[in-house]
């Protein structure tokens, strides 16, 4: 599970911002909304808002990049350029390394893991472990002088040579079969799901995969189904086996995915079952849902981080609404999976739905940065801060709390 994670120098990030899943202790409602872990008070859901164009989906981006430099670290040839996108509107950000750092609890442990890189090399890199930052014991630590490496960390020691410039040690030394490393290599493989809310198609073969493998926790899948009220009754996944022209034996298979409706008679009364072929003739939102719905329920089953871009796009907002209280309610949450989405449906800003913690913006700043804050963050300019019975969608949509489109009178 996540605690929190800081950004700078990406994309439209100049300065470094860090978005928080720690619950304010200033914030009384909505206790169902957090669970607790290693004497923190995590939050189950974070909702972000903002303009166009103002950072909502780089936050998300950023999410992505990192995992995907641990991840594919390892495969570089040492010629191998970074995946690196640093601000471009400040005459030094070009100059300066990205920063990303997260914080987070695995298997009981409380890791903080981070590193700096410009485009062809890892300019520094560190992983902390233990309870707060003030107790918390340093792993290793790597500057472009060299890499230092505690006596907590003995499976890192004899490999500091063996680092290229663009690879990240982390990822060495888990291949090299390190515990420590390895935790944290899966950690980032299996625990955080990124993915797009408008292309939700390619998440297609993934989600059926998942359900396909968890046959036996089938019911909760489908309960998922019906708690939203999609208008099926059930799903089945079947195997096609694929043919090419030149052979009889199929090559390899495909899952497929039916609906299964009620026939009606004309008199209203039940008379047969029917499946709708790889959902076919499902709406598109219905679709969407489908598409998503392994990674959902991968992620409520095992309590893992999924973050969303556009989370609402072709979904009726009450659909919406019930996919977050899947996260918010801890009897259909009880793994502790976190949620992170980008929106932009006013609807879901309520008080009913999230805690002020849990409600998040994204605003250029006058030199189009972009700035990071919560709702309980937020201050108004006669020193108060938001009410916990504010109306926060008219008061949002007012500009109250900023990060909304400026449009000028014609």
């Amino acid at each position: 599970m996540i605690i929190e994670f800081t950004v700078g120098n990406f994309l439209s990030f100049n300065e470094k911002r860090t978005i928080s899943f720690e619950a304010k202790g200033g914030v009384s409602e909505l206790k169902d909304n957090y669970f607790t872990s290693e004497n923190k008070k995590l939050l189950r859901s974070i909702v972000l808002y903002g303009a166009n164009s103002s950072g909502k989906s780089n936050i998300i981006k950023a999410f992505e990049i990192m995992k995907t430099c641990v991840l594919n670290s390892i495969k570089l040839n040492e010629t191998d350029e970074l995946n690196y996108s640093p601000f471009l509107l400040s005459s030094n950000s070009e100059k300066e390394s990205t920063f990303f750092e997260i914080i987070f609890v695995f298997d009981n442990q409380k890791f903080r893991y981070g590193f700096r890189y410009n485009l062809t090399e890892i300019v520094n890199e560190w992983l902390f472990e233990g309870k707060t930052k003030k107790t918390e014991k340093v792993l290793f630590i790597r500057t472009q002088e060299g890499i230092g490496i505690s006596n907590d960390f003995t499976e890192g020691q004899g490999l500091e040579e063996r680092t290229n410039n663009n690879r990240l040690f982390i990822s060495l030394v888990a291949q090299l079969g390190g515990k420590i490393s390895n935790r944290i290599i899966q950690w980032f493989s299996c625990h955080i799901n990124v993915v797009s809310g408008i292309e939700n198609e390619k998440y297609k073969d993934v989600s059926l995969e998942i359900l396909n493998e968890n046959r036996d926790s089938y019911a909760s899948s489908i309960q998922i189904f019906r708690d939203l009220k999609l208008g099926f009754n059930d799903i089945e996944i079947i195997e096609k086996k694929l043919f090419s022209d030149k052979q009889i034996k199929p090559e390899k298979s495909k899952l497929l995915l039916n609906t299964i409706h009620n026939k009606y008679n004309d008199k209203g009364k039940i008379i047969d079952k029917i499946a709708w072929d790889n959902v076919l003739h499902e709406s598109e939102g219905t679709k969407k849902i489908i598409d998503l719905s392994g990674l959902i329920f991968d992620s409520l089953e095992f309590g893992k981080l999924l973050i969303i871009d556009e989370l609402d796009s072709k979904l009726h907002p009450l659909i919406t609404i019930q996919i977050i209280k899947l996260f918010n309610n801890p009897k259909a949450n009880p793994s502790n999976a976190q949620l992170l989405f980008a929106t932009h449906d006013t609807n879901l800003l309520s008080t009913d739905i999230f805690r002020r913690d849990q409600v998040w913006f994204t605003e250029k700043d006058e030199v189009e940065q972009t700035d990071l804050y919560s709702l309980d963050d937020f201050v108004f300019p006669d020193g108060t801060k938001v009410r916990k019975d504010a109306n926060l969608e008219k008061n949002y949509i007012a500009g109250r709390y900023d990060a909304i489109p400026y449009i000028s009178n014609f």
